[in-house]
C-alpha cells in the first residue's frame, strides 16, 4: 500500500506528470501507429454532434482509453486521441483533443475513462492549444476526477470542451 501523499507530493507529480505526457506525445508524433510492441498510438476520430451519446476507444497492451460524449450544434469535427505507456511501464496516458484548438461544439456531457491503471493526474480544457492559441483549462468545479475516470459535473459544467490528458499509474508487481 502506498504512503499518504501530502501537498508536496502532489506538487511534484504536477510537475512530473505533463513532462511526461510531453515525452510520450513527442514519440507518437515520431511514430505514429500502432506497430506492435508500441508504446504509443494517435488515431483520429470524428466528434458528431446531434445529441446522441458516442463512444470512442483506443488500447495499447494491458490498457485502455475511452471517450463518451454527447455534442450539439455545428458539424463534425476531427478529434484526436492519443494512449502511450512510458517506458518503464510506470505511467499510461490518454490524451484527447481537437488539434484545431477550440471545439464550436456544445458538449452536454462528457467521460473519459481509463483501464487497466489509476487516475495520478488528469485535466480538461475549454480550448487547446494551436498556433497563437493556449490551453485554457476548465474550472475545477466543471469536472470531477475518479481512481479510472474524467467526467462533467452536472450542473457545473458550461459545455466547452476541447482537450483532455490523463496520465494514470499502472500496476505494479512488488517483490
Amino acid at each position: 500500500m502506498a504512503a499518504p501523499c501530502g501537498r508536496s507530493c502532489r506538487r511534484a507529480w504536477a510537475a512530473l506528470v505533463p513532462a511526461a505526457l510531453l515525452c510520450l506525445a513527442a514519440r507518437a508524433a515520431a511514430e505514429p501507429g500502432t506497430a506492435p510492441g508500441a508504446t504509443s498510438s494517435t488515431a483520429e476520430f470524428d466528434v458528431r454532434p446531434g445529441g446522441e451519446v458516442h463512444s470512442f476507444s483506443r488500447s495499447l497492451g494491458d490498457y485502455s482509453c475511452s471517450f463518451t460524449y454527447s455534442a450539439q450544434g455545428g458539424t463534425n469535427e476531427q478529434w484526436q486521441m492519443n494512449v502511450g505507456v512510458s517506458e518503464d511501464s510506470g505511467l499510461f496516458s490518454c490524451s484527447i483533443w481537437r488539434p484545431q484548438g477550440k471545439s464550436y461544439l456544445f458538449f452536454t456531457q462528457f467521460k473519459a475513462e481509463v483501464k487497466g491503471a489509476k487516475i495520478e493526474y488528469a485535466m480538461a480544457y475549454s480550448q487547446a492549444a494551436a498556433g497563437a492559441l493556449s490551453d485554457i483549462p476548465l474550472k475545477q468545479e466543471e469536472f470531477e476526477i475518479t481512481e479510472t475516470t474524467v467526467s462533467h459535473r452536472e450542473g457545473k459544467f458550461r459545455f466547452e470542451l476541447s482537450k483532455l490528458v490523463i496520465a494514470a499509474k499502472t500496476p505494479r508487481d512488488e517483490l
